[in-house]
């Protein structure tokens, strides 16, 4: 018997050497399509797949000594990073008054204290007040209630696409600086004739 903790950002990404055989189970928030994918009816094995590992359920199994599995991408520090983002603002009431304007100073705060680390040189501390910033960028990605921290990151691979296309197309070696500046220019003024043209179909 065996406990199977999905990633909840790709429930169907289950690796090849886990080989689900015999009756499967699912906690309730597990997607409809990975349900049928792993429907069967040889009752040789009892699996347990979730893709929440406190569910009330999968504690049980666990504590009456069932193997537990979790697939390999659940330990990306940035699954991590997200996942304790959106815990400390659901239980911490400090977190959950916080809104964007209200942190702006502890943003501030953080990237002066970046740009010191920075002169100073020290590698740990470097490390240390850049994650500090980070918490920022999650924290006002968590309080978004139209975007979440996937949707910042593929903003900024947009961008980059837009203005740093050669980072994109299957070429190598190094850009000259004056090319550098032409697309990321060109590349600019495309979004900001795209964002015109987007203001002026909204209706009045």
């Amino acid at each position: 018997m065996t406990v199977l903790v999905l990633d909840p950002r790709w429930p169907d990404m289950i690796p090849l050497n886990i080989r689900i055989r015999g009756r499967v189970e699912f906690t309730s928030e597990v997607p409809v399509s990975v349900r049928w994918a792993l429907d069967s009816t040889d009752d040789t094995g009892n699996w347990l797949l979730t893709t929440d590992p406190t569910d009330p359920l999968v504690r049980n199994r666990i504590a009456a000594g069932e193997e537990l599995i979790e697939v390999p991408s659940r330990r990306d520090p940035v699954l991590a990073a997200t996942q304790t983002m959106s815990v400390a603002r659901r239980r911490g009431e400090w977190e959950r008054a916080m809104t964007h304007e209200s942190l702006l100073p502890y943003l501030a705060e953080e990237a002066r204290e970046f740009a010191d680390a920075v002169r100073g040189g020290d590698t740990h501390e470097l490390r240390k007040e850049l994650s500090d910033v980070l918490l920022q960028v999650l924290f006002h990605s968590e309080i978004a209630s139209d975007f979440d921290f996937a949707d910042v990151a593929q903003a900024f691979v947009d961008k980059m696409r837009s203005r740093a296309p050669y980072l994109f197309d299957g070429s190598t070696g190094l850009v000259a600086l004056e090319e550098q500046d032409r697309l990321w220019a060109e590349g600019k003024a495309r979004e900001k004739e795209k964002e015109d043209l987007s203001a002026k179909s909204v209706p009045k």
